[in-house]
């Protein structure tokens, strides 16, 4: 089974602004719960590792997911993909500007390749992109 989502978001910010939080793997990294660490792993910003821990019942430790963006477009696309043992996942986002600043887009598809991952994503996805608002919010708020 496949988890499909599709949620947007209005900030009061340019796009560029936008950019600069979105773009980043420790931003996108920090702002989902269950990411218990991570790790960005080159100079470029591209890669990073997300230690995730799901509260389901046959994972007992944490998975390793390597997430690597494929695609830039600044200031406004990004997409990134995520692989490891438990799951699969890519995410994209997509930056508008708007009368009153930015829309940010966001699509994510997990495939889960252990029981219960897709049931938790199905569960928890839109708390997990409502975090990403207010994480993008906060930062906003401290740079202004």
């Amino acid at each position: 089974m496949t988890v499909r989502v599709d949620r947007s978001f209005e900030v009061p910010a340019p796009p560029e602004r936008v950019w600069e939080f979105i773009s980043d793997p420790a931003n996108r990294a920090q702002a989902i719960s269950v990411v218990q660490e991570y790790s960005v792993d080159d100079v470029n910003g591209r890669r990073a590792t997300w230690h995730v821990e799901l509260p389901i019942p046959l994972v007992r430790k944490t998975i390793a997911v390597e997430t690597e963006d494929i695609t830039r477009r600044p200031p406004e696309y990004v997409k990134f993909t995520g692989n490891s043992k438990g799951m699969t996942v890519t995410g994209e986002h997509t930056i508008v500007e708007t009368e009153g600043g930015s829309r940010l887009e966001n699509h994510f598809v997990v495939d889960g390749k252990l029981p219960g991952v897709e049931k938790f994503f199905k569960r928890n996805l839109d708390e997990e992109l409502e975090n990403l608002h207010r994480e993008l919010e906060r930062d906003i708020q401290t740079t202004q």
